[in-house]
């Protein structure tokens, strides 16, 4: 099936690692010139050389204020924004205090936000696709990971908002909300559970037994998705949030 995205351009956040990652290979295979955004310029070289060097890369901070305007003057505005910078830290209503959870909120929720806003106000009128990845936390909701329970809610319900209007001016937006998936922070918070409770960090794949086929999801099945609705073959897709999770969301025990 051809996606109709050859000769479009894509603007990843958090694309140096990860879905984000991912996406932007998968939205290269598509014939898309994709752009990606993230804090370290270290990381970022790497990821655009294991691009192969196709990909152009823009080293930001995406919390501070001003960002989102200076990441569109630098990178252009795409036809394709890709918000998926941001990792909320997890712990409890006493675990997290207000400058951690505003920090990480920072990022995660009000970058999303302020990117849609300088996005939307060079799209409209031209046509354009905005996919915000979230995370499944916002159904699962979970105390122990309450500050990102309460992020990704936050931005489902914006981008249904959103979306549903954005659409009159040419603007598609939409979420996907990826279950567990097997990134490198995945990978590596499991390891270190695996450490503290099985003195092996080796066995950090016992705990992803109580998922959907025994196993958390791959990047690229979460990145094909991503890759899929944001090309034309998806227009008639906005204001709504895309579990892919293996039905887990639906379930009512936790891999926990």
């Amino acid at each position: 099936m051809d996606l109709g995205l050859s000769g479009k351009t894509a603007l990843i956040t958090g694309g140096s690692k990860g879905i984000g990652f991912g996406v932007a290979e998968a939205m290269m295979a598509e014939g898309v010139s994709v752009t990606i955004a993230a804090r370290d310029p270290a990381v970022l070289d790497q990821a655009v050389e294991r691009l192969d060097g196709h990909a152009k890369a823009v080293a930001i901070d995406l919390s501070a204020s001003g960002s989102a305007d200076e990441l569109l003057a630098k990178a252009g505005c795409p036809n394709i924004l890709v918000n998926n910078a941001g990792a909320i830290p997890g712990g409890d209503i006493e675990g997290v205090d207000e400058a951690t959870w505003r920090t990480a909120w920072d990022l995660k929720v009000f970058g999303y936000i302020n990117l849609c806003r300088a996005a939307y106000a060079q799209m409209k009128g031209k046509g354009g696709v905005i996919v915000n990845v979230t995370g499944l936390a916002a159904d699962r909701t979970d105390f122990n990971y309450i500050a990102g329970t309460a992020g990704n809610a936050s931005l489902n319900a914006f981008t249904k908002a959103f979306g549903s209007q954005s659409v009159e001016e040419g603007v598609r937006c939409l979420a996907v909300s990826p279950g567990a998936t097997t990134t490198e922070r995945l990978v590596g918070l499991m390891k270190g559970r695996a450490r503290e409770e099985k003195g092996d960090e080796n066995q950090w794949q016992s705990f992803l037994g109580g998922l959907p086929l025994g196993r958390a999801g791959e990047v690229q099945e979460v990145a094909d998705v991503v890759t899929f609705l944001a090309s034309p073959r998806a227009s008639w897709v906005s204001g709504v949030v895309l579990n892919v999770d293996g039905g887990h969301g639906a379930r009512g025990s936790s891999f926990r």
